[in-house]
């Protein structure tokens, strides 16, 4: 589907002035896109939208859509969210068909929950749209399955980043479950040791997908033992997904990527 093909009529909703959207773009392949985003994208006064939001997917914005960045950068205090919110009711009351675009899934380590609280309390109607989350579609594109029957009945998502302290790691090593990871880059070296105090066996397998689905995609497999080790040296930088489990033995036998044409 190119920008000059329409969405068809039986998938579109109505995108009315004054509603916000808060919409997951997925995790950067614009091919994985949902149709509701893509029509808020489309049909969208004003967008919103994240750091995490690839060039190839703001390039699908109607020609007449006002583009806001809203990424968090370093150095910025951390009331940023706050002045976020205030943005996106101040839009919606002007009147605008408001679509606030974020990578992944908005309500996954997204804080989506967070603005359509505001929303709500502010009396501004929204529609949520799920996206597909890096911490899924992220690992398949790396061929690393979230669950397979052969190796797990249960994964974890966790983000390895929280003002609160973080989760408890020693805990989650007790499930055996496989752990993945958003925003775990710069606690890795802390979680890989209170995993393996856990209980975690250091040959644990680990995987490592930076830009997942993107173009620049690069994928590291390593143990919970030398995944720190390793990260340093692979040059590799985030954002990335990180997956700590046996399912990570079985990429070499669903790395479809690597047997597809490249042009």
């Amino acid at each position: 589907m190119t920008t000059a093909e329409p969405i068809p009529d039986s998938v579109l909703v109505p995108f009315e002035p004054g509603t916000v959207w808060l919409a997951g773009a997925g995790p950067g392949d614009p091919g994985l896109l949902t149709l509701l985003a893509l029509q808020g994208l489309r049909q969208a006064d004003v967008i919103v939208h994240d750091a995490l939001v690839g060039d190839r997917i703001m390039a699908l914005a109607g020609p007449n859509a006002r583009l806001e960045f809203a990424g968090k950068r370093g150095g910025k205090p951390s009331a940023q969210q706050e002045d976020i919110t205030r943005r996106l009711i101040e839009l919606a009351r002007e009147g605008n068909r408001v679509l606030r675009l974020k990578g992944g899934d908005p309500f996954v380590f997204g804080r989506g929950g967070e603005e359509a609280s505001a929303l709500s309390d502010a009396g501004v109607p929204f529609r949520i749209v799920p996206g597909l989350t890096s911490g899924i579609a992220g690992l398949a594109y790396a061929g690393i399955p979230a669950t397979d029957r052969r190796t797990n009945q249960a994964v974890i998502l966790a983000t390895g980043y929280s003002q609160g302290g973080g989760p408890d790691w020693r805990a989650l090593a007790a499930t055996g479950a496989p752990l993945v990871l958003y925003m775990a880059w710069r606690g890795l070296p802390q979680i890989a040791a209170e995993l393996m105090a856990g209980g975690r066996a250091p040959a644990t397998p680990v995987g490592v997908v930076t830009e997942a689905t993107t173009e620049r995609q690069r994928v590291l497999v390593t143990t919970l033992e030398a995944c720190v080790e390793d990260l340093a040296a692979s040059g590799l930088e985030p954002p990335a997904i990180i997956v700590i489990g046996e399912v990570v033995t079985l990429r070499p036998s669903l790395d479809w990527l690597k047997d597809l044409p490249h042009g």
